[in-house]
């Protein structure tokens, strides 16, 4: 795993940490320098920006509420929050709660029009600013839905978005106040937490480092950009720790009843295109990934200016791993060996069977 850890680095990444879990032991492997001024080693035990991961926490939420009958997949949008999903051919009333949860409702991913110009510039001008969920479902809703809901796969961060929204109007709480007393205080994740548009990460930490345009210069990108990634679609921090705590109990049933738990491994399939690996299948919250040596794993990423987190675990639950890259290349095929290194490290050590 070492070695795979230093092959990331060698691709470019600043900095890489990597905690695998198993019944028998716990194994870490870091790699390259937690910043680029002092050079000091990546952080053991370090705080994460979780980013993408957080849906699976609020999918996980919203499974719970499935299981107490409060609130049903095969909803709509319209009977959830009547008015919300309309304009530009947007109609609440033909997508789900399931279309949210995988992907397939065909709305607009709002983060095009909160960073519509990839530059250093935008990123310092606009990082301080934060909009409300309501404010960024406007947004996409000025667009086209990109294909009727449930006909086809699409990511989009707006699902998510309206997902803590419908929470909230469940239970009267917000998806925090759920994902805190429903996840993190009975798993004891102590770590982890949903610190919304607050910018600052705990100490220690590794920095974040993004490059705009390809041969440009590395940019701290430690404070994120609150535009987007700041609410259920992708605004919690953790460890890698905590973050296999959370896997781990979840594939394994500790957290849903079989019939929910089954609901969120009902796949379907991801294109090839969308730069997942071939044979990748998107569930609700989870995604499915082949494995090199048969079978798969299940887990989620999270990703942001400057930094890349990926979780998984084997089906059982009982082989999980948290790795986290510290900086992100503008260059295609820079991005693309990283993007590729990343998955050799996360294969290999899955399918060990040692």
């Amino acid at each position: 795993m070492q070695r795979d850890a230093d092959a990331l680095r060698d691709t470019g990444v600043t900095g890489v940490a990597v905690r695998l879990e198993t019944p028998r032991l716990t194994v870490t492997a870091r790699s390259g320098v937690g910043d680029l001024v002092t050079r000091r080693p990546v952080p053991k035990d370090s705080y994460l920006r979780l980013g993408s991961t957080t849906k699976t926490f609020v999918a996980t939420v919203m499974l719970q509420l499935v299981g107490e009958k409060r609130v049903s997949l095969d909803q709509t949008v319209e009977e959830l929050l009547p008015g919300v999903v309309s304009g530009a051919g947007n109609d609440g009333r033909a997508v789900t709660l399931r279309d949210l949860l995988r992907h397939t409702s065909g709305l607009s991913d709002y983060i095009y029009d909160v960073f519509p110009d990839p530059s250093t510039r935008t990123y310092f001008a606009n990082r301080w600013r934060a909009y409300k969920p309501e404010e960024l479902v406007g947004l996409a809703m000025r667009h086209e839905p990109a294909f009727p809901a449930g006909t086809r796969w699409a990511y989009s961060n707006t699902n998510y978005v309206l997902a803590g929204m419908i929470i909230e109007k469940i239970t009267g709480r917000t998806w925090e106040q759920q994902v805190h007393d429903r996840i993190l205080r009975p798993l004891g994740l102590q770590h982890t937490d949903t610190p919304g548009t607050w910018p600052f990460l705990p100490y220690p930490h590794a920095a974040n480092y993004q490059q705009f345009v390809a041969n440009g210069p590395m940019v701290d990108t430690t404070i994120p950009y609150r535009p987007f990634d700041s609410g259920a679609d992708g605004s919690m921090t953790g460890t890698a720790r905590d973050l296999n705590r959370f896997f781990s109990a979840l594939t394994s049933g500790q957290l849903l009843k079989p019939a929910e738990l089954a609901a969120m491994q009902d796949t379907v399939p991801v294109p090839q295109d969308s730069g997942h690996p071939e044979g990748t299948r998107d569930g609700l919250g989870l995604f499915f990934t082949p494995l090199s040596c048969s079978g798969g794993y299940l887990g989620h990423g999270g990703s942001g200016f400057g930094y890349v987190v990926r979780a998984a675990t084997t089906l059982d639950g009982q082989r999980t791993i948290t790795v986290s890259a510290h900086s992100r290349s503008a260059d295609a095929q820079t991005a693309a060996h990283q993007e590729a290194a990343l998955r050799d490290l996360i294969d290999h050590a899955l399918c060990r069977t040692t």
